[in-house]
């Protein structure tokens, strides 16, 4: 039967994978929020100005895609955090939950 020691990772392969892990899940993130900055960027474009000649009848309604974009984005980076930190990467876990409370606050900028 083999040793528990065979399988334990060393130390420099711990570090490895943890450093490899933090890197696959900040490109995610980071094409995720692109992602939803190029949606919110291609919806803005498809609104007439208001310069174009046409005449503002009152208040425009209230845009709430920046909201839910951002709100969306940050839940799904918190989800992904508390799973990293149940599974025992504190570090990445940690910033993932930094990350997730930046877009918390950036989406609740955004609220009317």
């Amino acid at each position: 039967m083999p040793e528990l020691t065979d399988k334990q990772p060393s130390g420099a392969e711990g570090a490895l994978t943890a450093g490899c892990l933090l890197l696959l899940v900040l490109v995610a993130d980071a094409a995720a929020g692109l992602l939803v900055v190029i949606l919110l960027a291609g919806r803005r474009l498809g609104r007439p100005d208001a310069g174009s000649g046409q005449t503002a009848t009152g208040v425009p309604p209230l845009d709430w895609a920046p909201v839910l974009g951002f709100g969306a984005l940050a839940l799904a980076v918190g989800v992904t955090a508390v799973v990293l930190l149940r599974i025992g990467h504190h570090v990445i876990g940690a910033v993932q939950l930094t990350l997730c409370a930046f877009l918390a606050v950036h989406a609740l900028g955004y609220w009317p």
